[in-house]
């Protein structure tokens, strides 16, 4: 059950990669982050501790969520087509919520509760977007 889950997140990263919600690498994220669009950042269980670091300060004050992942870079770099990624942002939050919860349904007891923070922010996110769309 949990490879189906861990299997099911991966392809997910590999979605919003291809629908250009995903920000991968430093830069990317850094980017991504700065500008308030990065709603959730996952971070590779062998990261170095220099990108543990930057990953923090990137998303600072703003409105994402670390979350480190277990997947190596090898494995969240081929989920987005790349060789290695040790670190990507998903820029739609509520593509952020359900990769969040995929993980959630592998290891509850790790990212339960992140999944319930961006399944809120998710929902009042469209919650705004639907009363601009009624004031229109």
């Amino acid at each position: 059950m949990h490879e189906e889950q861990q299997e099911a997140f991966l392809r997910l990263l590999g979605l919003a990669k291809r629908a250009g919600r995903a920000e991968l690498g430093e830069d990317g994220v850094t980017s991504a982050a700065s500008a308030g669009k990065a709603r959730v950042v996952f971070l590779a269980q062998d990261a170095a501790e220099n990108s543990m670091r930057r990953a923090r300060r990137s998303i600072g004050s703003g409105h994402a969520i670390l979350i480190q992942v277990p997947f190596s870079k090898e494995v969240l770099g081929a989920a987005c087509g790349r060789g290695s990624c040790a670190m990507l942002a998903i820029t739609e939050s509520g593509l952020a919520a359900a990769a969040a919860a995929k993980l959630a349904l592998a290891f509850p007891e790790k990212y339960d509760e992140a999944a319930q923070l961006l399944r809120e922010k998710d929902n009042r996110i469209r919650a705004r977007r639907g009363k601009k769309r009624a004031r229109q």
